[in-house]
């Protein structure tokens, strides 16, 4: 399972450990994932994906995954991610003509 996030596209960084003496030794800086379930409105169904806590809290501030995946780049959403855009915006496109 890679670290990544399924929404944003964060991955690990690497960087240097820099001590007193100005030794320097490579170091990973991982990025803070979480296991979540989220609810898609327009899918009627809880999705689960690991997220980074910064996605999280980007959902919640947009009003919800439906509205996220809306505005999200395609181009930095894994592929299951870019799966639900599609469904979503498909089902979105059904109720308007409906």
């Amino acid at each position: 399972m890679s670290r990544t996030c399924d929404l944003t596209g964060k991955a690990v960084l690497t960087g240097n450990n820099v001590s007193h003496a100005n030794n320097k030794s490579k170091r990973r800086f991982l990025p803070n994932l979480v296991n979540v379930t989220l609810q898609s409105e327009a899918l009627n169904q809880n999705v689960r994906l690991r997220i980074s806590a910064n996605a999280l809290r980007s959902v919640e501030h947009r009003g919800g995954l439906d509205a996220f995946l809306a505005k999200a780049d395609s181009a930095e959403l894994s592929p299951r991610a870019r799966l639900l855009k599609k469904q979503i915006a498909k089902k979105a496109g059904e109720q308007a003509s409906a």
